[in-house]
């Protein structure tokens, strides 16, 4: 297929991405064709598999080629395009442990030394160079973006590679069916003032993600919580709260939840899908730790294919939340209401984190990137949970992936009290409380596994 010279100077890597792209620019290679395998075309050319893949990856991130899961890489059809004629615009020694607690401790990082129960990754697990390497590239192009706004949508080349990508996640979304946002918080807050009522009874999961229950008391929501088991939620409990009560949404963290670190298995995702279906239920998946997953989870948007199910995601944990990208995908005729109420709300979210997002996932190295960041979560989660036990607390699983563990100490009843404790000698904890929607004292602690490798947090849960 290609003449690989080993003895140029050109790396090998540089030489198979040109010759896809001449071989696809002279329609040698057409739309929808597969590409040789990876181990048939490193033995077909005698290079190393690594080689190949990361030309695969490369091309993968140009937009040339495809990758399906359990299927390969083929060259992608050209539907950029197909809407140019639309226009651009349509197209948390005394705290005090509540939500703002946890907004300016927990988020803001205050005072804490071992930040054990924050959300977010240590930034020198984030990839700042790509961060700082892109920017610079950015800046130094000549454009407008600088200095405008951007689209109402966002960036439509930055919509286009996320169709792309959910594609191979079997997501089947055009790019005017993705809206950006600022973040997924913010695409949550827009879902939530779209379909909620005042009086409006919403589900959630419980415990759950709090700030979300901001949110839906900001719209006058009634809330009702789903309890949650280390596959996911009780569905006897959630089809008796649905026969009960009628609601109208479900907003759900199926894969890696926060704060559980659990996922749905895949009979409990049918079984939601099937009552969603039976009660006339609206879905909001929230799926932001989707790129922190070892395994091929499918989501209930691939089950669905957001017939019923809105899909949310963010590239705060896999790039940076210093950027603030997310994005929401669903019905078409959805996303255009969404699109009124972000601009009502705010204008155009930032088209130069938007570009920012883009190059990174675009350079070739996102990949190698995850790769490495998971094996490096797998280990820290391992080491957690064992020195949990150590310690004396039982975690409600042992999660192979993602960030969180739900461990609670069969001596206390109250973390919170436990919490405070912590907070004078310089660890910030996130006691059970803070997720939950049943009232009282709760047992359980919410642990980042990436910020529990230090000693003192483990002689402080066995002392305690």
């Amino acid at each position: 297929m290609l003449q690989l010279e080993h003895d140029s100077a050109v790396p090998l890597v540089t030489q198979i991405t040109a010759g896809f792209r001449r071989l696809i620019a002279d329609r040698k290679l057409a739309e929808g064709m597969k590409a040789p395998s990876i181990r048939q075309f490193a033995r077909q050319h005698q290079v190393s598999p690594s080689t190949v893949v990361e030309a695969y990856d490369r091309l993968v991130a140009e937009g040339l080629l495809v990758a399906r899961q359990n299927s390969g890489f083929f060259v992608r059809s050209s539907l950029r395009g197909t809407k140019a004629g639309t226009p651009r615009d349509e197209t948390l020694r005394n705290v005090r442990f509540d939500g703002r607690w946890l907004v300016k401790r927990i988020w803001e990082g205050e005072s804490a030394g071992i930040k054990a129960g924050c959300g977010w990754l240590p930034e020198d697990w984030l990839d700042g160079e790509a961060l700082r390497r892109n920017l610079r590239q950015i800046a130094a192009k000549p454009s407008k973006h600088l200095t405008s706004y951007g689209l109402p949508k966002g960036l439509e080349a930055l919509r286009w590679s996320i169709s792309d990508w959910l594609g191979e996640h079997e997501i089947c979304a055009a790019p005017e069916s993705i809206l950006l946002t600022s973040g997924a918080n913010h695409a949550l807050a827009l879902v939530a003032r779209c379909l909620v009522r005042p009086g409006d009874i919403v589900l959630v999961d419980d415990p759950g993600y709090s700030v979300l229950s901001s949110h839906l008391r900001d719209c006058g929501a009634r809330i009702m919580g789903v309890p949650w088991g280390p596959q996911g939620p009780d569905v006897e409990r959630l089809e008796a709260l649905m026969l009960t009560h009628k609601p109208r949404t479900f907003f759900t963290n199926p894969r890696l939840q926060n704060p559980t670190g659990a996922s749905y298995s895949l009979p409990v995702a049918h079984r939601v899908l099937q009552l969603a279906d039976r009660h006339d239920l609206i879905i909001v998946e929230d799926d932001v730790s989707s790129e922190l997953d070892v395994l091929q989870r499918r989501s209930l948007a691939s089950l669905d294919q957001l017939r019923r199910v809105i899909y949310v995601g963010s590239f705060s944990k896999s790039i940076s939340p210093a950027l603030r990208v997310g994005f929401v995908a669903g019905d078409a005729g959805l996303m255009e209401e969404l699109t009124a109420i972000k601009m009502a709300s705010g204008l155009s979210s930032s088209e130069l984190t938007e570009r920012l997002t883009l190059e990174i996932l675009t350079e070739g190295r996102y990949r190698k990137h995850l790769k490495g960041l998971r094996e490096r979560l797998g280990e820290a989660l391992a080491n957690t949970c064992h020195k949990l036990a150590e310690a004396g607390l039982e975690p409600l699983l042992t999660p192979t992936a993602g960030m969180f563990v739900w461990a609670r100490d069969p001596r206390i009843e109250d973390a919170g009290a436990l919490s405070a404790r912590a907070a004078e000698n310089g660890i910030m904890l996130a006691p059970g409380h803070l997720f939950t929607h049943e009232p009282g004292p709760s047992p359980w602690l919410r642990f980042n596994a990436a910020f529990c490798d230090d000693p003192r947090l483990y002689d402080f849960l066995a002392a305690a």
